[in-house]
């Protein structure tokens, strides 16, 4: 039994409540009606379930728990400095290179779940399809980039470092975006990502305050880039 409108879970209320509904019985009347209003509570309990909005190809869950909360740290600073993280091997390809590459594709159209730049990409897909072009092996899915990496304090990110966001879903805590830092001098940091947002494509864009709320970290994965200073664990 599946009542699809609130117009027809009135009706078959009404009829239990008239003795109507599938007995005349007057025993079973407490049983049918208690039957009705629970199925009417499942039904409704099941309406209107919508995936949570991603901007990247999902992996696995992350909890709160593993996972930093946006805003967990100001931005300008890190918590911590870490130098034993899962490091990415980027032989000698230089950061200049990586992003002047990524700047070609700029205009790609956004497409979720694709690593295709003839289709598109979605936010973790172009950065796969960026480091796969200089035969450097990367996680293919945001999250997977969760603890890849030296965080590194915004004032001193530098071109070629990533940068991590959460997903567009405020419940969610969990990686779900990330950009490549194509600069940051007095302009601000800028970086270049695939966006599911206003441009549906690939496009450079500042740290302003909409990104700013969902900003998680930044990860230097280029050894020797200007090592910044350990920053004391709180």
């Amino acid at each position: 039994m599946h009542f699809t409108t609130e117009a027809q879970r009135a009706q078959k209320f009404t009829e239990a409540l008239r003795g109507h509904c599938f007995f005349d019985n007057s025993a079973m009347r407490p049983i049918v009606l208690i039957s009705l209003l629970l199925l009417a509570a499942c039904n409704n309990g099941m309406e209107d379930k919508k995936p949570p909005v991603v901007d990247c190809m999902p992996a696995v869950a992350v909890s709160a728990v593993d996972t930093p909360a946006a805003g967990s740290a100001a931005v300008g600073q890190a918590d911590s400095f870490t130098t034993d993280l899962p490091k990415i091997n980027t032989g000698q390809v230089k950061p200049d290179s990586l992003v002047a590459f990524a700047k070609t594709l700029i205009g790609t159209p956004y497409v979720y779940a694709s690593t295709d730049p003839k289709v598109g990409f979605d936010c973790s897909g172009f950065i796969t399809y960026v480091f796969k072009h200089f035969n450097i092996a990367v996680p293919r899915s945001s999250v997977d980039f969760t603890n890849v990496g030296q965080t590194i304090a915004v004032a001193e990110a530098k071109k070629g470092d990533l940068i991590l966001f959460t997903g567009t879903n405020p419940s969610e805590l969990g990686i779900g975006h990330m950009g490549l830092v194509v600069s940051n001098d007095a302009a601000g940091l800028q970086f270049i990502h695939a966006t599911s947002g206003k441009a549906m494509a690939v496009t450079i864009t500042p740290l302003n305050e909409l990104y700013k709320k969902r900003f998680v970290r930044i990860s230097r994965i280029f050894p020797g880039a200007n090592q910044p200073k350990a920053i004391a664990t709180r």
